[in-house]
């Protein structure tokens, strides 16, 4: 009967976890505009390196580009920047903020 209580427990877990939402990070929010108006992840990844980042991983969040990378001082980061002027808006270490952009 233990087992049985057991493998309850554990299936009514899953299914609470598995109907939970999904969420993204959703750090920062930019207000963009369409689609069309925004400079290409690579030229972003392009601008970056030659600023002495190494870029990881780059996707769109939240209508910003969020990039996964090294900073040139070294430091391994979450950071976003919008995608029309491509500014810097907010980097994060391990869930310290290391900058944030006033009104972000």
């Amino acid at each position: 009967m233990r087992i049985y209580s057991t493998l309850i427990l554990v299936g009514a877990a899953s299914l609470a976890l598995s109907s939970a939402p999904a969420a993204a990070t959703g750090a920062i929010k930019c207000k963009a505009g369409p689609v069309s108006s925004w400079k290409s992840q690579d030229v972003l990844k392009a601008k970056l390196v030659k600023e002495g980042w190494t870029v990881r991983k780059s996707k769109v969040d939240g209508g910003c580009y969020e990039v996964y990378g090294t900073t040139p001082e070294g430091d391994r980061v979450e950071a976003y920047f919008h995608p029309v002027t491509l500014e810097k808006l907010y980097v994060a270490r391990r869930g310290e903020v290391l900058f944030r952009k006033a009104g972000y």
